[in-house]
């Protein structure tokens, strides 16, 4: 039983194949970054227009504990702040797409690390 145990370990670390908590997340961009994050700075940067057109909070809403809707397309939106969606920001893949994905929309660059902990360190800041 313990060496079936370990084994199993052993293979969800060597696939990645496990659920990751939003604080994991945080210390993960805050030792990128090399530096703490300030979730005063994540909501301001949540907030403001990025290159004048596009925030964060035009298809999040400034109140990400509530569901958006993509302000090109309409699409639904789950609630992004982890205390009102429980699955956001536990899977790795997910939240590397959607960081790379929506600053290249908003920034028209990717997020810095300190950028990405600012954020994350707002949205759990939200009950």
């Amino acid at each position: 039983m313990h060496k079936s145990f370990i084994i199993a370990a052993l293979l969800i670390a060597a696939t990645g194949a496990y659920a990751e908590t939003p604080r994991d997340f945080l210390t993960r961009f805050e030792k990128e970054a090399g530096a703490a994050a300030s979730a005063e700075r994540g909501a301001r940067f949540f907030t403001a227009k990025q290159g004048g057109e596009w925030s964060c909070a035009s298809c999040h809403t400034d109140k990400p504990t509530q569901a958006g809707r993509h302000a090109k397309t309409d699409k639904p939106i789950t609630a992004l702040a982890p205390a009102a969606n429980a699955e956001r920001f536990t899977d790795a893949a997910k939240v590397d797409k959607w960081f790379r994905r929506n600053c290249n929309d908003t920034l028209n660059r990717v997020c810095t690390p300190q950028e990405k902990a600012d954020v994350t360190a707002w949205l759990l800041s939200l009950k």
